[in-house]
């Protein structure tokens, strides 16, 4: 805490000091809109303020910024002395640059996009292309690297390099990329100074994800042979590798180490380089631990830290770049929660919650090497997502990823457990409840992947709803990871059976707690959430007035033809069988609902087919729905501009008001 030692009182500057705020929509424009307590511009902004990070001296903030609503993203560099105005702002004009990071005291690694194809053509095919960039204060210089590069490490110790990798996963963000563990990547030493790229590892299927030390050693694999995953390790300046473990794909307790990312290797021991830290399951246990991983002996060691109710699923390094000593592990909850093993960082963190308004998921991004100054973000209900600059023992706002928004009147959430209807499981969830007394219209609004962990803390589309006067559950029903072995595995050969048996019981639940009316119920879902809206669709029994689908899968067998590729194993085939065990577009003519589908028209990941198909089927049958194509949108937040969102808010609000059931929802 002695980093922070200026009380409430100190706080710098209450609003951002940066001057990054955009114009409000007038009053006229909110009462126009109708359906909801903020206009529909506010909340189809794209990040305001996407980055903040600080120099490893503390002396430049880089700031990744949308300084209009139609503009693209721009590089701002500021002195931490002087924040009254950007020392640079740079574009990499025609692309768009999407991140940045330092990667010493004045040279910056980062990506940039451009529209390069109309269309998508094939499975995962983007329409964009991708170029690498470093860029250099002191010279005001940038160099282009093509290609799609991900920052590995920033090789302290190795001030004119860094490491890279290519193969980098396609998940925009949601964790869920069903390629990835058959895309092998290969690591590149790239000079700060030169642009060269030097080979460290060709990626194979065999040798296919790699973690590294801070000298650039590869230390653990994970890859694929025939139908086991295998893992291998290096001990400190070995140049072959040993097997660590094989996992048989034939066996379900498997699964989890193939389909999440929840086991491998997350860091190293600072003070001794034969001691790793791990996280993965051991016999029988239905929760995924932390345990120290002996790379002497090649075998797990001591047990760190077990939750009793959700899986280990990272851990948490010191805040000090270099100093890599274990400070938290990190495991789902009513928000990410954390586990201390050290004392003085966990005051640092109390001390910053102390002062941060509305602080909830709470981060040090980024820090000086003297630790004097950092970053620090928050996220939470209400809190879109602000950064904050402490220096020398002061706190100051820099921006928010939505400063438009009125942070008193964002809804609160809450976690819930409900029981499953076959008695197996107890179903995490989270309820954003509107302002007044319910009980509320109700929105099921189920997360995509299927298999990622979903922790909310701000989530833009619940807010949305909230200030609609709609309630918003977010459960993690089965096949949710994140929540023990048993919760991941009890989905497999449960879509549109189980899997939907969850969200409608939450449903239930909520409407037995007095909180939900049951004459007015919904489910919106994008990607497999969409999925899951066309299943309600038509599910007999019906508990929803209607269903809204965005970019949502709806023929299962076209795209098992490619997600199946190379997959052989009798797990894997399981589920590519019976994973999507109701097929919506063969079942389009028995729905029950009204619907509203919304797709994007260049989505890699659901194909507009999947939109066209159903849309097709649904008419046929001659049954009550809306269809809307998102032009020029892509499957992913990060893709979807102002006027895509625009377009989909303005049609989704209205359609609940006016459309959803006799009257409306």
């Amino acid at each position: 805490m002695k980093y922070l030692k200026a009380s409430a009182a100190a706080v710098m500057v209450g609003v951002s000091v940066l001057g990054l705020s955009l114009a409000a929509p007038s009053e006229t424009q909110a009462q126009a809109k109708g359906a909801t307590s903020v206009p529909v511009d506010v909340w189809a902004l794209r990040d305001v303020v996407n980055r903040v990070e600080i120099s490893p001296d503390g002396k430049h903030l880089l700031v990744h910024v949308s300084p209009s609503r139609e503009g693209e993203y721009l590089l701002q560099i500021y002195k931490t002395d002087n924040l009254a105005e950007p020392l640079r702002t740079l574009n990499a004009d025609p692309m768009e640059i999407i991140s940045a990071s330092w990667v010493s005291n004045t040279q910056i690694y980062g990506a940039a996009w451009q529209v390069v194809r109309k269309s998508v053509k094939r499975q995962e095919q983007d329409i964009r292309g991708y170029a690498s960039f470093f860029y250099d204060l002191e010279e005001n210089k940038f160099n282009r690297v093509d290609g799609n590069f991900g920052l590995v490490n920033r090789l302290p110790n190795d001030p004119e390099r860094i490491l890279v990798s290519t193969g980098t996963a396609v998940d925009g963000g949601t964790g869920s990329d069903p390629l990835a563990r058959f895309r092998p990547r290969s690591y590149y030493k790239f000079n700060l100074e030169t642009g060269a790229r030097e080979l460290v590892l060709r990626g194979t299927s065999k040798y296919g994800q790699v973690v590294f030390d801070n000298e650039a050693n590869p230390r653990f694999a994970l890859g694929v042979d025939g139908n086991d995953t295998v893992a291998f390790f290096r001990k400190p300046g070995d140049g072959s590798w040993s097997e660590f473990g094989r996992y048989s794909n034939d066996d379900l307790k498997n699964v989890p180490r193939t389909w999440t990312n929840i086991s491998g290797l997350k860091g190293f021991d600072p003070n001794n380089p034969n001691i790793g830290y791990f996280v993965d399951w051991q016999g029988e246990d239905d929760k995924a631990a932390l345990y120290e991983l002996d790379f002497e002996a090649g075998a797990l060691g001591k047990k760190l830290f077990q939750a009793e109710s959700a899986d280990v699923l990272d851990i948490q390094l010191h805040s000090i770049p270099g100093d890599d000593k274990l400070v938290a592990a990190r495991y789902p909850g009513a928000k990410m929660e954390r586990h201390w093993f050290d004392e003085e960082e966990k005051a640092l963190y109390e001390a910053l919650e102390a002062q941060i308004p509305y602080a909830h998921q709470l981060s040090i991004t980024s820090r000086s090497y003297d630790g004097r100054s950092m970053i620090v973000y928050n996220s939470g209900p209400k809190d879109p997502g602000s950064f904050w600059l402490v220096k020398e023992g002061k706190l100051a706002k820099l921006g928010s990823r939505n400063p438009l928004v009125n942070q008193e009147n964002l809804a609160e959430v809450e976690f819930i457990r409900y029981p499953s209807r076959d008695g197996k499981l107890m179903i995490p969830g989270y309820v954003t409840k509107p302002k007044g007394e319910g009980p509320f219209p109700l929105i099921v609004m189920p997360h995509g992947g299927p298999m990622v962990n979903e922790v909310v803390t701000y989530d833009e589309w619940a807010q949305l709803l909230a200030s609609s006067g709609y309630m918003v559950l977010q459960p993690q029903y089965r096949v949710t990871y994140g929540w023990g072995r048993e919760h991941f595995l009890a989905g497999f050969g449960e879509y549109g059976r189980a899997m939907q048996d969850d969200k409608d019981d939450g449903a239930l639940y909520l409407v037995e707690q007095g909180l939900a009316d049951p004459d007015r119920l919904a489910m919106f879902g994008w990607s497999y959430g969409g999925y899951a809206a066309l299943v309600a669709a038509s599910r007999q029994d019906n508990i929803y007035q209607c269903a809204i689908a965005g970019a949502a899968v709806s023929n299962w067998p076209k795209l098992k033809q490619v997600w199946g590729r190379g997959i052989s194993s009798a797990v894997e085939q399981y589920w590519l069988d019976t994973a999507y065990g109701v097929n919506p577009v063969d079942e389009a003519a028995n729905a029950q609902i009204p619907l509203l589908m919304v797709h994007p028209r260049n989505d890699r990941r659901v194909l507009y087919y999947h939109f066209q198909d159903y849309k097709k089927e649904f008419e046929k049958a001659g049954k009550d729905g809306q269809f809307v194509t998102i032009e020029g949108a892509d499957h992913f937040y990060n893709t979807l501009m102002f006027e895509h969102q625009q377009q989909f808010y303005t049609k989704m609000l209205d359609y609940l008001a006016n459309d959803c059931g006799p009257g409306g929802l």
